[in-house]
């Protein structure tokens, strides 16, 4: 498969420090999910610029190559830029947003969802931003959409908006099976962190892992890694 995006180191350089640590994720997440099955997970973050887009399009790819049948859906209606990362056309006809607005039983779902070039990955870009994202997502549609699509594939990746100052990623966070933050290195602050769960905490929503982006190691190169919300959760711990 000719390699397409640089962004999609998990492709590109398969046996980077970066891309182990992806599939190590993948690796725990199953470890973390032994009872129930898992069908959504969503990784947000605290603030824009954290990274999250390029750590969840790369741990797509790490699913699809376990031969899961993988759709990733761009749920930031904000600022989505999977069609990028994935050179697929986000055109205003289509994407989640249309389709959440015109759902039916029937609908027609190959009017919004595409295949990419790597094997085992449909995306479900953002489509035109809509002037409701909160409503659109909280929708009885949305959550009957997301148990369609919960038929179709055998696993579904959502690519959520910041959490620091919007509800949207909260509202599907209430509708999957896994919950991750993607944090970064270089930027974000520790109150920011404490914010967020705290903002999951009111909402009575698990946070199941961190995804602690953009770690410096020998050779300036950068590499992501996973802990869970059982050492998340005590902030004091360093």
């Amino acid at each position: 498969m000719a390699i397409r995006n640089k962004d999609l180191v998990i492709n590109k350089n398969p046996k980077s420090l970066f891309s182990e640590s992806i599939r190590s994720i993948r690796t725990n997440i199953a470890f973390a999910s032994l009872d129930k099955d898992v069908k959504i997970i969503i990784n947000t973050s605290p603030e824009a610029g954290d990274g999250k887009s390029f750590v969840t399009a790369n741990l797509a790819v790490a699913y699809a190559q376990e031969d899961k049948k993988v759709l990733l859906i761009d749920a930031d209606l904000r600022r989505g830029k999977q069609h990028e990362i994935f050179e697929v056309m986000n055109v205003t006809s289509g994407g989640y947003s249309n389709l959440m607005l015109n759902f039916k039983e029937n609908i027609d779902l190959s009017k919004y969802i595409f295949p990419t070039h790597d094997k085992n990955i449909d995306l479900l870009p953002t489509g035109p931003m809509p002037p409701n994202p909160v409503e659109l997502l909280g929708s009885e549609k949305n959550k009957k959409l997301l148990e369609k699509l919960k038929k179709k594939y055998d696993l579904i990746i959502m690519d959520c908006a910041p959490i620091i100052g919007l509800s949207d990623s909260l509202i599907l966070a209430t509708l999957s099976d896994i919950n991750l933050i993607t944090v970064s290195a270089k930027k974000t602050r520790m109150e920011n962190l404490e914010r967020v769960k705290k903002l999951f905490d009111q909402s009575g929503i698990k946070i199941d892992g961190v995804i602690f982006n953009k770690a410096q190691v020998a050779g300036n190169s950068y590499y992501s890694y996973y802990y869970s919300e059982d050492y998340y959760g005590d902030p004091s711990r360093k």
